[in-house]
Protein backbone atom coordinates (compact mmCIF):
# COMPACT_ATOMS: atom_id res chain seq x y z
CA UNK A 1 0.00 0.00 0.00
CA UNK A 2 1.29 3.41 -0.60
CA UNK A 3 0.69 6.74 0.98
CA UNK A 4 0.88 9.61 -1.33
CA UNK A 5 1.12 13.43 0.02
CA UNK A 6 1.25 16.23 -1.95
CA UNK A 7 3.99 18.49 -1.36
CA UNK A 8 3.60 21.96 0.03
CA UNK A 9 -0.10 21.44 -1.62
CA UNK A 10 -1.63 25.16 -1.05
CA UNK A 11 0.94 26.99 -1.66
CA UNK A 12 2.06 24.71 -4.67
CA UNK A 13 -1.27 25.76 -6.16
CA UNK A 14 -0.83 29.55 -5.51
CA UNK A 15 2.32 29.17 -7.11
CA UNK A 16 0.72 27.27 -10.29
CA UNK A 17 -1.86 30.47 -10.43
CA UNK A 18 1.43 32.68 -10.09
CA UNK A 19 4.34 31.60 -11.50
CA UNK A 20 6.42 34.41 -10.55
CA UNK A 21 6.18 33.19 -6.85
CA UNK A 22 8.14 30.22 -7.53
CA UNK A 23 11.36 30.16 -5.59
CA UNK A 24 9.83 33.17 -3.31
CA UNK A 25 8.71 32.62 0.54
CA UNK A 26 4.80 32.09 0.28
CA UNK A 27 2.28 32.09 3.32
CA UNK A 28 -1.14 31.34 3.18
CA UNK A 29 -3.39 32.32 5.73
CA UNK A 30 -6.59 33.97 6.29
CA UNK A 31 -7.59 36.94 4.44
CA UNK A 32 -4.25 37.47 3.77
CA UNK A 33 -3.45 40.40 5.94
CA UNK A 34 -1.09 39.62 8.86
CA UNK A 35 -2.78 42.82 10.61
CA UNK A 36 -5.50 40.98 11.35
CA UNK A 37 -6.09 37.63 13.59
CA UNK A 38 -5.35 34.91 11.18
CA UNK A 39 -2.86 32.03 11.42
CA UNK A 40 -1.24 29.85 8.44
CA UNK A 41 -2.72 27.48 6.61
CA UNK A 42 0.48 26.41 4.70
CA UNK A 43 3.71 27.44 4.06
CA UNK A 44 5.99 26.50 1.22
CA UNK A 45 9.43 25.32 1.88
CA UNK A 46 11.59 28.47 1.22
CA UNK A 47 8.97 30.14 4.21
CA UNK A 48 9.49 26.92 6.38
CA UNK A 49 13.31 27.64 6.38
CA UNK A 50 12.72 30.80 8.58
CA UNK A 51 10.95 28.24 10.68
CA UNK A 52 7.19 29.68 9.89
CA UNK A 53 4.79 26.78 9.63
CA UNK A 54 0.80 25.76 9.66
CA UNK A 55 -0.75 27.00 12.66
CA UNK A 56 1.14 30.13 13.63
CA UNK A 57 -0.37 33.15 14.21
CA UNK A 58 -0.38 35.22 10.68
CA UNK A 59 1.34 38.36 12.16
CA UNK A 60 4.54 36.41 13.57
CA UNK A 61 4.89 35.15 10.43
CA UNK A 62 4.90 37.73 8.80
CA UNK A 63 7.98 38.59 11.37
CA UNK A 64 10.06 35.86 10.71
CA UNK A 65 9.66 36.42 6.97
CA UNK A 66 9.15 39.90 6.37
CA UNK A 67 9.63 40.07 2.50
CA UNK A 68 7.33 36.67 2.06
CA UNK A 69 4.02 37.04 0.13
CA UNK A 70 1.45 36.77 2.27
CA UNK A 71 -1.63 35.50 0.01
CA UNK A 72 -5.91 34.49 1.19
CA UNK A 73 -6.88 31.28 1.32
CA UNK A 74 -8.76 29.81 -1.58
CA UNK A 75 -10.64 27.28 -0.51
CA UNK A 76 -12.72 26.48 -3.91
CA UNK A 77 -8.75 26.30 -5.82
CA UNK A 78 -7.49 24.23 -3.41
CA UNK A 79 -10.51 21.79 -3.39
CA UNK A 80 -10.79 21.63 -7.58
CA UNK A 81 -6.82 20.82 -7.64
CA UNK A 82 -6.95 17.83 -5.00
CA UNK A 83 -9.99 16.56 -7.39
CA UNK A 84 -8.36 16.15 -10.19
CA UNK A 85 -5.36 14.91 -8.10
CA UNK A 86 -7.73 11.98 -6.54
CA UNK A 87 -8.79 11.45 -9.80
CA UNK A 88 -5.78 10.79 -11.30
CA UNK A 89 -5.05 8.57 -8.71
CA UNK A 90 -8.13 6.34 -9.22
CA UNK A 91 -7.42 6.33 -12.79
CA UNK A 92 -4.17 4.11 -12.59
CA UNK A 93 -3.58 0.41 -13.37
CA UNK A 94 -5.55 -1.68 -10.34
CA UNK A 95 -5.63 1.50 -8.06
CA UNK A 96 -8.08 1.33 -4.34
CA UNK A 97 -8.03 4.82 -3.23
CA UNK A 98 -8.91 6.20 0.19
CA UNK A 99 -8.67 10.39 0.31
CA UNK A 100 -7.78 11.19 3.69
CA UNK A 101 -8.10 14.96 2.90
CA UNK A 102 -7.01 17.82 0.27
CA UNK A 103 -4.12 16.75 -0.48
CA UNK A 104 -2.92 13.27 1.03
CA UNK A 105 -4.66 9.52 -0.14
CA UNK A 106 -3.97 5.94 0.31
CA UNK A 107 -3.23 3.85 -2.92
CA UNK A 108 -3.88 -0.36 -2.62
CA UNK A 109 -2.93 -2.30 -5.60
CA UNK A 110 -1.27 -5.50 -6.23
CA UNK A 111 2.40 -5.87 -7.79
CA UNK A 112 5.69 -7.12 -7.37
CA UNK A 113 7.65 -3.39 -7.72
CA UNK A 114 6.21 -0.86 -5.80
CA UNK A 115 9.17 1.93 -6.10
CA UNK A 116 8.31 1.62 -9.73
CA UNK A 117 4.81 2.10 -9.24
CA UNK A 118 4.98 4.58 -7.20
CA UNK A 119 7.20 6.87 -9.35
CA UNK A 120 4.89 5.88 -12.38
CA UNK A 121 2.04 7.33 -10.03
CA UNK A 122 4.42 11.03 -8.94
CA UNK A 123 4.62 11.04 -12.96
CA UNK A 124 1.01 11.32 -13.58
CA UNK A 125 -0.12 13.34 -10.81
CA UNK A 126 2.67 15.80 -12.38
CA UNK A 127 2.13 15.56 -15.59
CA UNK A 128 -2.15 16.26 -15.09
CA UNK A 129 -1.73 18.88 -12.57
CA UNK A 130 1.52 20.14 -12.49
CA UNK A 131 1.71 19.52 -8.59
CA UNK A 132 4.31 17.20 -7.05
CA UNK A 133 3.96 14.23 -4.52
CA UNK A 134 6.02 12.66 -1.99
CA UNK A 135 5.20 8.15 -2.29
CA UNK A 136 5.54 6.22 0.97
CA UNK A 137 5.16 2.70 0.98
CA UNK A 138 4.56 0.46 3.48
CA UNK A 139 2.75 -3.29 4.40
CA UNK A 140 0.59 -1.57 6.79
CA UNK A 141 -1.10 1.72 6.46
CA UNK A 142 0.83 3.50 9.23
CA UNK A 143 4.01 2.57 7.65
CA UNK A 144 3.50 3.97 4.47
CA UNK A 145 2.06 7.09 6.01
CA UNK A 146 5.37 7.51 8.50
CA UNK A 147 6.96 6.57 5.41
CA UNK A 148 6.04 9.41 3.14
CA UNK A 149 7.84 11.95 5.32
CA UNK A 150 11.20 9.69 5.00
CA UNK A 151 10.65 10.97 0.88
CA UNK A 152 10.17 14.36 1.03
CA UNK A 153 10.12 16.23 -0.94
CA UNK A 154 9.30 14.40 -4.61
CA UNK A 155 10.91 10.92 -3.23
CA UNK A 156 9.55 7.37 -2.58
CA UNK A 157 10.61 5.65 0.37
CA UNK A 158 9.67 2.14 1.98
CA UNK A 159 8.84 1.07 5.28
CA UNK A 160 8.13 -2.24 6.33
CA UNK A 161 8.33 -4.75 9.19
CA UNK A 162 11.70 -5.36 8.35
CA UNK A 163 13.42 -2.19 9.16
CA UNK A 164 10.48 -0.22 10.67
CA UNK A 165 12.40 -0.50 14.04
CA UNK A 166 15.75 0.21 12.63
CA UNK A 167 14.49 3.62 11.09
CA UNK A 168 12.02 4.45 13.73
CA UNK A 169 13.16 2.91 16.68
CA UNK A 170 15.31 5.60 18.04
CA UNK A 171 12.81 8.46 17.36
CA UNK A 172 10.88 10.13 19.70
CA UNK A 173 7.04 8.67 19.97
CA UNK A 174 6.09 12.35 19.05
CA UNK A 175 7.12 11.34 15.18
CA UNK A 176 4.27 8.87 15.17
CA UNK A 177 1.17 9.10 13.18
CA UNK A 178 -1.24 9.57 15.72
CA UNK A 179 1.06 10.51 18.76
CA UNK A 180 0.97 14.21 19.51
CA UNK A 181 2.71 16.35 22.00
CA UNK A 182 0.38 15.62 24.88
CA UNK A 183 0.47 11.96 24.22
CA UNK A 184 3.94 11.50 24.13
CA UNK A 185 4.10 13.64 27.48
CA UNK A 186 2.20 11.53 29.08
CA UNK A 187 4.12 8.02 27.63
CA UNK A 188 7.49 10.37 28.95
CA UNK A 189 5.54 10.26 32.61
CA UNK A 190 6.21 5.75 32.11
CA UNK A 191 10.32 6.00 31.09
CA UNK A 192 8.51 5.55 27.24
CA UNK A 193 10.62 8.07 25.10
CA UNK A 194 11.26 6.81 22.11
CA UNK A 195 9.08 4.32 19.54
CA UNK A 196 11.57 0.78 20.39
CA UNK A 197 10.72 1.77 23.73
CA UNK A 198 6.80 2.12 22.87
CA UNK A 199 6.68 -0.70 20.56
CA UNK A 200 8.26 -3.40 23.49
CA UNK A 201 6.29 -1.06 26.47
CA UNK A 202 3.68 -3.51 28.89
CA UNK A 203 0.02 -3.58 27.18
CA UNK A 204 -1.07 -3.19 30.67
CA UNK A 205 0.69 -0.13 31.95
CA UNK A 206 -0.35 1.43 28.39
CA UNK A 207 -4.14 0.17 29.24
CA UNK A 208 -4.04 1.77 32.55
CA UNK A 209 -2.97 4.83 31.39
CA UNK A 210 -4.83 4.95 27.73
CA UNK A 211 -8.10 3.08 28.38
CA UNK A 212 -8.36 -0.77 27.65
CA UNK A 213 -9.04 0.31 23.62
CA UNK A 214 -6.36 3.27 23.05
CA UNK A 215 -3.82 1.79 25.56
CA UNK A 216 -2.98 -1.65 22.54
CA UNK A 217 -3.38 0.56 19.37
CA UNK A 218 -0.58 3.19 21.13
CA UNK A 219 1.37 -0.30 21.30
CA UNK A 220 0.49 -1.42 17.54
CA UNK A 221 1.82 1.83 16.25
CA UNK A 222 4.98 1.98 18.16
CA UNK A 223 5.37 -1.57 16.16
CA UNK A 224 4.02 0.34 13.14
CA UNK A 225 1.14 -2.51 12.78
CA UNK A 226 -2.40 -1.79 12.01
CA UNK A 227 -4.63 -2.49 9.32
CA UNK A 228 -3.16 -3.55 5.91
CA UNK A 229 -6.51 -2.41 3.67
CA UNK A 230 -6.91 0.34 1.94
CA UNK A 231 -10.86 1.14 2.56
CA UNK A 232 -12.62 3.71 -0.55
CA UNK A 233 -15.80 3.77 0.75
CA UNK A 234 -16.73 7.25 0.49
CA UNK A 235 -16.25 9.18 4.37
CA UNK A 236 -18.91 10.24 6.04
CA UNK A 237 -18.84 13.05 8.19
CA UNK A 238 -19.43 12.52 11.93
CA UNK A 239 -20.09 15.83 12.10
CA UNK A 240 -19.74 19.81 10.88
CA UNK A 241 -18.07 22.80 12.33
CA UNK A 242 -17.18 26.68 12.25
CA UNK A 243 -15.21 28.68 13.48
CA UNK A 244 -14.37 32.59 13.72
CA UNK A 245 -11.38 34.28 15.11
CA UNK A 246 -12.65 37.99 15.78
CA UNK A 247 -10.70 40.89 14.60
CA UNK A 248 -11.53 42.43 17.78
CA UNK A 249 -12.32 40.92 21.25
CA UNK A 250 -15.72 40.09 21.92
CA UNK A 251 -16.36 41.83 25.85
CA UNK A 252 -20.35 42.30 25.71
CA UNK A 253 -22.30 39.06 26.24
CA UNK A 254 -24.62 40.46 23.88
CA UNK A 255 -22.44 40.23 21.13
CA UNK A 256 -21.00 36.95 22.45
CA UNK A 257 -25.19 35.95 22.17
CA UNK A 258 -25.02 37.16 18.51
CA UNK A 259 -21.61 35.79 17.49
CA UNK A 260 -22.71 31.99 18.66
CA UNK A 261 -26.20 32.59 16.96
CA UNK A 262 -24.38 33.47 13.66
CA UNK A 263 -22.12 30.30 13.72
CA UNK A 264 -24.97 27.71 14.42
CA UNK A 265 -26.92 29.35 11.56
CA UNK A 266 -24.07 28.22 9.53
CA UNK A 267 -23.26 25.20 11.22
CA UNK A 268 -27.14 23.67 10.98
CA UNK A 269 -26.97 24.72 6.99
CA UNK A 270 -24.41 22.07 6.72
CA UNK A 271 -26.52 19.61 9.12
CA UNK A 272 -29.81 20.45 6.90
CA UNK A 273 -27.73 19.56 3.92
CA UNK A 274 -26.35 16.34 5.10
CA UNK A 275 -30.24 15.10 6.13
CA UNK A 276 -29.14 13.38 9.59
CA UNK A 277 -30.45 14.70 13.13
CA UNK A 278 -27.82 15.74 15.40
CA UNK A 279 -26.68 13.95 18.97
CA UNK A 280 -24.19 16.50 20.31
CA UNK A 281 -22.49 19.69 20.48
CA UNK A 282 -18.92 20.76 21.01
CA UNK A 283 -18.11 24.62 22.24
CA UNK A 284 -14.57 25.96 21.71
CA UNK A 285 -13.85 29.34 22.91
CA UNK A 286 -10.66 31.00 23.17
CA UNK A 287 -10.58 33.86 25.55
CA UNK A 288 -7.64 36.53 24.91
CA UNK A 289 -5.15 36.43 24.96
CA UNK A 290 -4.82 33.22 23.82
CA UNK A 291 -6.21 30.89 26.27
CA UNK A 292 -8.52 27.84 24.77
CA UNK A 293 -11.34 25.80 26.11
CA UNK A 294 -13.52 23.08 24.51
CA UNK A 295 -16.97 21.87 26.40
CA UNK A 296 -18.88 18.72 24.74
CA UNK A 297 -22.63 17.76 25.60
CA UNK A 298 -24.22 14.82 24.06
CA UNK A 299 -28.26 15.30 23.62
CA UNK A 300 -31.42 13.46 22.58
CA UNK A 301 -31.26 12.85 19.07
CA UNK A 302 -32.83 15.52 17.26
CA UNK A 303 -32.98 17.31 13.75
CA UNK A 304 -35.70 20.27 14.91
CA UNK A 305 -33.72 23.66 14.72
CA UNK A 306 -34.75 25.18 17.55
CA UNK A 307 -34.32 22.21 19.83
CA UNK A 308 -30.79 21.78 18.73
CA UNK A 309 -29.92 25.48 19.09
CA UNK A 310 -31.55 25.57 22.74
CA UNK A 311 -29.48 23.16 23.63
CA UNK A 312 -26.24 25.27 22.30
CA UNK A 313 -27.62 27.96 23.82
CA UNK A 314 -27.42 25.92 27.13
CA UNK A 315 -23.80 24.95 26.92
CA UNK A 316 -22.99 28.41 26.20
CA UNK A 317 -24.66 29.47 29.12
CA UNK A 318 -23.13 26.92 31.54
CA UNK A 319 -19.64 27.46 30.26
CA UNK A 320 -18.72 30.90 28.29
CA UNK A 321 -17.43 32.96 31.78
CA UNK A 322 -19.15 36.18 31.68
CA UNK A 323 -17.32 39.12 31.20
CA UNK A 324 -14.05 37.46 30.15
CA UNK A 325 -12.72 38.93 26.67
CA UNK A 326 -13.45 36.28 23.68
CA UNK A 327 -11.26 35.66 21.11
CA UNK A 328 -12.49 33.23 19.11
CA UNK A 329 -16.28 30.84 19.23
CA UNK A 330 -15.86 27.19 17.12
CA UNK A 331 -19.31 25.49 17.49
CA UNK A 332 -19.72 21.77 16.21
CA UNK A 333 -23.03 19.79 15.81
CA UNK A 334 -22.12 16.05 16.25
CA UNK A 335 -24.60 13.51 13.85
CA UNK A 336 -25.14 9.70 14.14
CA UNK A 337 -23.31 7.59 11.20
CA UNK A 338 -25.85 6.39 8.52
CA UNK A 339 -26.36 2.83 10.21
CA UNK A 340 -26.91 4.87 13.29
CA UNK A 341 -29.43 7.13 11.76
CA UNK A 342 -31.74 4.97 9.88
CA UNK A 343 -35.28 6.36 11.49
CA UNK A 344 -36.10 8.11 8.34
CA UNK A 345 -35.77 11.57 10.00
CA UNK A 346 -34.83 14.56 7.90
CA UNK A 347 -33.63 17.57 9.91
CA UNK A 348 -34.79 21.05 8.16
CA UNK A 349 -35.12 24.58 9.08
CA UNK A 350 -38.31 24.33 10.44
CA UNK A 351 -37.94 20.53 12.03
CA UNK A 352 -38.92 17.40 10.89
Amino acid sequence: MLHVDLDQFIAAVEVLRRPELAGRPVIVGGRGDPTERAVVSTASYEAREYGVGSGMPLRIAARKVPDAVILPVDAEAYLAASDEVMSTLRSQPGATVQVLGWDEAFVGVELDDPEAYARRLQQAVLDRTALHCSVGIGDTLVRAKVATGFGKPRGVFRLTADNWLEVMGQRPTRDLWGVGAKISRRLAGHGITTVAELAAADPEVLAAEFGPRMGPWYGELGRGEGSRVVDDTPWVARGHSRETTYQRDLTDPAEVDAALHALFEQVWADIVAEGRPVVGVTLKVRYAPFITTTHQRRIATTGDRDVALASVEALAGDRIEPGRPVRLLGLRLEMPMPEEAREGHTPTRSGW
